[in-house]
């Protein structure tokens, strides 16, 4: 059996449902792209590749429902800065991008999630100045290794920019709708790999041109929509949304702060879904953190948002996201009068980072768990390292929630392919262009 590789003798974080069940001493043999079979024992295939396991969690791929892949060059500048602050100093800076600035960055932004255990990212894409921005990531992405849905977004575009800034006037010209008719052609890319959804937060629009779009994008095959809604602060809205006959399963919320309960119902009842990113949200002023409410939770998801801001790891906004719901709850608890208590479980941000990820973009049928016949994303840590010793014994699944690193990072795999061994990337080779079937330069990620 050729393009086969055998998990040996792992600790596998396997799915029945919602609940995380643990598999000691267990292999996982992957074939081509596909999980072939999970057990014990198994026996090796000729000329499969054997990764030992022993002392090791194998773990589902993380899956970060929303980022913006294309920032990596303003790394280091908004660490004290709040959200009007980041939107000059980070979110409008595509303006001063080049097609080749956005490949560079867009490759190192998936490189950095693949270091970091992420296999599929929902990249909201917000540079797109030409289709050559829009092609230059696109081309950046499948190169990379990364699993995406690569939402190409509308933005509202700088014309000038000196002492005060000049937008241009047209928000969806014709060749924003060409490209995104050109991108869809094509669609997917990378075998499947790397798929096209669409970014879109102007709804101060008349409703008939948001209506055309979303109609076109449908027309187009397009599975996921996804847009920035905070309940303070944004017109759109679920409410919004609903009116327009457009509230269904391919929508997906960045944030939702102060999302109203008879909103989180609505949303709920039609099947969109929510994505927390704690990091971003907590430090740039955006309200609550929604994603373990009890009316939201089983719709919700989480991302990084911009690792140009904070850490590319889930690992971090799912401590972040759940330790930050244990104190709300407690903190409310304690001004009523009550003993507080930890009601928020550790199994719960695993889902959240895994099998609810994958609900939110409608893969749950292909990634988030470990099951025979899903697509092979996943991530080995080392449970004997420092930071993980002894953990895995107790708990596996706090091992990797509660104490687990990118350093403990062993081993990753997107869609069969090894992105990273004893902890480091593997080299990649980029596409010379989008539409070629060949392979170009090879390069490591010091170059």
């Amino acid at each position: 059996m050729t393009n086969s590789i055998l998990l040996q003798n792992g600790t596998v974080l396997s799915h029945d449902g919602d609940k995380v069940v643990v598999l000691k001493n267990h292999d996982i043999l992957i074939v081509g792209n596909t999980i072939h079979h999970i057990g014990q024992g198994i026996e090796l295939p000729e000329e499969s590749r054997v990764i030992d396991c022993t002392g090791k969690i194998i773990s589902p791929g993380f899956i970060d429902t929303h980022h913006h892949l294309w920032q990596t060059q303003l790394k280091g500048r908004h660490g004290d800065e709040s959200f009007m602050d980041y939107m000059v100093s980070g979110n409008i800076q595509s303006y001063n991008y080049s097609p080749e600035d956005i490949f560079w960055g867009q490759l190192a932004g998936c490189l950095q999630s693949i270091d970091a255990g992420v296999t599929t990212v929902v990249d909201h894409a917000h540079m797109t100045y030409s289709p050559d921005h829009a092609t230059e990531a696109l081309r950046a992405t499948t190169s990379s290794g990364l699993r995406s849905v690569f939402c190409y977004s509308s933005i509202w575009r700088i014309k000038s920019w000196s002492s005060a800034v000049e937008y241009d006037d047209t928000l969806l010209p014709d060749w924003w709708y060409d490209t995104l008719a050109s991108l869809a052609k094509s669609a997917p890319y990378s075998d499947g790999r790397v798929t096209l959804g669409v970014g879109f937060d102007q709804f101060q629009l008349p409703k008939e041109q948001v209506i055309r779009l979303w109609e076109k994008a449908r027309e187009l095959g397009v599975k996921i929509m996804t847009t920035h809604f905070a309940a303070l602060s944004m017109k759109n809205s679920v409410n919004l949304l609903s009116d327009y006959g457009l509230l269904d399963a391919s929508i997906l919320f960045s944030h939702a702060n102060g999302i109203s309960e008879s909103d989180a119902a609505l949303l709920t009842s039609k099947g969109a879904h929510v994505s927390t990113t704690p990091e971003t949200e907590m430090q740039m002023i955006l309200g609550d953190r929604v994603a373990f409410r009890n009316d939201l939770k089983s719709h919700a998801s989480i991302g990084v948002d911009c690792h140009a801001n904070n850490s590319s790891d889930l690992l971090t906004q799912l401590r972040l996201g759940m330790q930050s719901a244990r104190a709300a709850e407690n903190s409310q608890a304690m001004a009523e009068g009550k003993y507080p208590g930890v009601k928020i479980k550790v199994e719960e941000a695993f889902n959240l980072g895994t099998i609810q990820g994958a609900k939110a973009i409608n893969m749950q049928d292909q990634i988030g768990s470990i099951e025979v016949g899903k697509r092979a994303d996943i991530v080995v840590f080392d449970a004997s390292s420092p930071g993980m010793v002894c953990a895995a014994e107790e708990d596996a699944v706090g091992a990797v929630v509660m104490h687990a690193s990118v350093g403990d990072i062993h081993t990753v795999i997107v869609d069969g392919v090894v992105r990273k061994e004893e902890g480091k990337l593997v080299d990649i080779r980029m596409l010379d262009s989008l539409s070629s079937t060949e392979k170009g330069a090879e390069t490591t990620w010091k170059e």
